[in-house]
């Protein structure tokens, strides 16, 4: 096996191109840039609209790639979630949306592997600190 390089990204689900920021980085690759785009898009189809973390792993030497995706950052999971387009423009003094206790339990599970806390109580209130 040769060396492999990877490339960290976030993306919209759904709809990778080949253009910035993926093209200028596996443009140099042996890998088809094409078939990874769509390896991309199928992968987080889901993910509709939401920005995603994926990570593309090329072979230098072979061009073979694995891709693997990880969960939308906490706030897109609380505007999807909530049915809003983005935050205040002016906290504390402009709400946008109220979220309840329930919702904010669903997020924490949804991303308790990915949080820092040791609990679900810690991951409650990881997920009411970034709203």
């Amino acid at each position: 096996m040769g060396d492999k390089t990877t490339i960290n990204t976030l993306v919209e689900g759904g709809s990778a191109s080949a253009g910035p920021p993926l093209g200028p980085e596996l443009g140099p690759l042996p890998a088809d840039v094409g078939e990874v785009v769509s390896a991309i898009n199928e992968k987080t189809s889901e993910f509709d609209g939401m920005e995603v973390p994926v990570d593309v792993e090329v072979d230098e030497d072979t061009g073979d790639f694995t891709v693997e995706v990880g969960k939308p950052p906490v706030a897109q999971l609380i505007f999807d979630e909530l049915g809003i387009d983005g935050g205040s423009g002016e906290p504390n003094m402009t709400k946008v949306a109220d979220m309840d206790f329930e919702t904010a339990c669903k997020i924490a599970r949804m991303k308790a592997s990915d949080l820092l806390a040791m609990d679900l109580r810690g991951a409650v209130k990881e997920v009411i600190g970034s709203a």
